[in-house]
This record gives structure tokens, sequence and C-alpha cells, in this order.
């Protein structure tokens, strides 16, 4: 049984599903930061302009993924767009071309790394290899055909210790009840937002935010960290907040469509955790902010350690990371 479907639980539905084995989806409510979640990928991340973690191995698996869920699903959840990586100070813009030319980094710039020049920007960089997963859609859709095959349910799954080996992914809610130690969990608020004439071409980001073009003039951005007040309640200081990121970003003229808030799942940093608990159970937890990109790849990694025995790399093992805590 698999216990909640986010990013985690239904990218470990799917594994089970293409290998043919038997397996209920339990969930108590379809909401939740994967809902929420803009979904972007962006190869080149952070302050110091690095490749994510391995990203060479998770973001093929990731495109391969959500290809065979758009046929078994038809509809389209990926869409591939070029990041563009706007520095807003004289040192931010030196790091990057100072980054810009080594070799871990070179490969995912296009047109060979030339510099963008953008009005009110110190510069910019074009990466390839980012995007929008539509995380709405591949839920909800998800959804509805494990409803169809009759593998899903909404109900409330009761915590006891009958070891009936369920797999927990149940994102912020099950580290915030303390399963599996401190957590780092933070809220972030994300607003859609509708311009007639931004620029569509790009994910942006920069100013401490981002702006993806959803298509048909609309965009989300954001956003926002709060590590106390762990609810899913949209405030408006964080809406003024992503607004003005949105307005550095985009352009001053808009429409707020909707502001909505979702608490990430975080253990340590954004890298998730997958391995087996008490009495038979599992966990599958800690993607953060980068579920679109690793959710794919760790779940096939956790269908062959339940399936096959195949233990994972230490740096998703949960047993290493308990361990270590220790």
């Amino acid at each position: 049984m698999i216990v909640g479907q986010g990013l985690a639980g239904t990218c470990l539905a799917w594994e089970f599903w293409k290998r043919g084995l038997p397996f209920s989806l339990v969930d108590l409510e379809a909401g939740g930061s994967s809902r929420v979640a803009a979904g972007m990928i962006n190869p080149i991340t952070g302050k110091n302009f690095q490749p994510s973690d391995r990203i060479g191995e998770f973001l093929p698996q990731a495109m391969e993924f959500y290809a065979e869920v758009e046929k078994q699903i038809e509809r389209t959840i990926w869409h591939p767009m070029p990041v563009l990586r706007l520095a807003d100070s004289e040192k931010e813009w030196a790091k990057m071309l100072s980054k810009s030319i080594l070799p871990e980094v070179a490969p995912w710039l296009l047109n060979h790394g030339v510099p963008v020049a953008v009005d009110g920007w110190e510069g910019a960089l074009e990466i390839t290899g980012g995007g929008r997963l539509d995380t709405r859609t591949f839920l909800d859709a998800s959804r509805e055909f494990f409803r169809q095959h009759g593998i899903y349910q909404q109900a409330e799954v009761p915590v006891d210790d009958s070891g009936a080996g369920r797999i927990w992914c149940e994102g912020a809610v099950g580290l915030m009840l303390g399963r599996f130690g401190a957590h780092r969990c933070a809220k972030g608020e994300i607003l859609t937002l509708r311009a007639r004439d931004w620029d569509e071409r790009h994910i942006r980001i920069g100013a401490g935010g981002w702006l993806v073009p959803l298509g048909g003039c609309l965009f989300k951005a954001g956003s926002t960290y709060e590590w106390n007040e762990l609810d899913e309640v949209p405030t408006a200081a964080g809406g003024t907040r992503v607004e003005q990121i949105a307005a550095r970003l985009g352009g001053s003229h808009f429409d707020v469509v909707n502001h909505e808030a979702g608490i990430r799942p975080i253990l340590r940093r954004s890298e998730p955790l997958i391995g087996p608990i008490n009495k038979g159970d599992w966990m599958f937890n800690g993607l953060g902010s980068k579920g679109s990109l690793y959710a794919p790849g760790v779940a096939r990694r956790l269908a062959d350690w339940i399936t096959e025995g195949t233990e994972p790399e230490k740096e998703v093992n949960f047993l290493h990371f308990s361990s270590d805590r220790s």
C-alpha cells in the first residue's frame, strides 16, 4: 500500500504499475504542496550557479518517465523551456561568468554561454534542459487512471504497528508528525498571474525568485520561505513579496489570478530519502523544491529496492541518514 498521492507516491505507483505489481494507492485528500508547485526544473541552480546534484543522471530518467506517463494518461504534462538566469548585481554576474566556463556548467549553457543583454539587469545566461511539469494535471490524471483500475481510494490510513507493508509518501504532513526525526520543512507562497505582454519563451530566475510561463498569458511566480508558520494559508505579506519578485522579473502590469501556499517536505536540503522503517514499512520523502527532477529516478530506486533487494546509493538511503544522525 502506497500512502500519499503527491509526487513521491504517484511516481512510485507508476513504477509498480509498469512492473505489473499488485498495489493500492491511498490518500486522505487531494492537496499538498505537489499540486501547488510550479513543477519547474532548472539544471543550474542556487547562488553558486552550479548543476543540481547528479542532474546528468536524474534528468534523462525524469524525461523518460514523464513521456511514458503521457502515453498512459493521454495528456501533456512536460513542457520543455529554456531558463534565463538573471544577475541583479555586479558580484552575482561576476560569479556566474566565472562559473560558466567550468566543464560541469558549460554544457548546460545555450549559445556557448554567450551573455544575453536584458534591460535593468547586469547580465543573463540561457540554460538548456529546463522546463515545467504540469504537476496538477500529472497528479489528477494519474489519480483518475488508478481509480479506474481499482487501485486508488481516498481514505485515512490508521497509524499502527501492524506492519502491513505500507510505503509512507506523505510529504510534509508525515515529516511534521515527527516520524523520521527533525525536519526542515518550509512554507512557500505562489501567485498565478495574468500578463498579456510578458515574455513566454523562458523561465526567468533572479531577484530571489522565479517566473514560469504557463501559456495563454498565465504565469506562476514565487517563492517565499517561511520556517515557523507551517500551514497552507496564504498571507498578505507573502503575496506582496511574490508580487515584488514578479514585477522585477516580468513587469509591473499584471493581474493576480490565484494565491496559494504549500509546505516543502525537507529533511535535509532539497534531497529525497527512501528506505525501510519499522515492521515492514517503507518511506519516501524529502523531495523539497526539486521533486519534479528527482521523484521519478528515486521512485525507480525504491521499487528496485523493494522488489529486487537492490539497495540504492548512500545519498538517498534513509538507513544511512538515520545512522549519521545517531
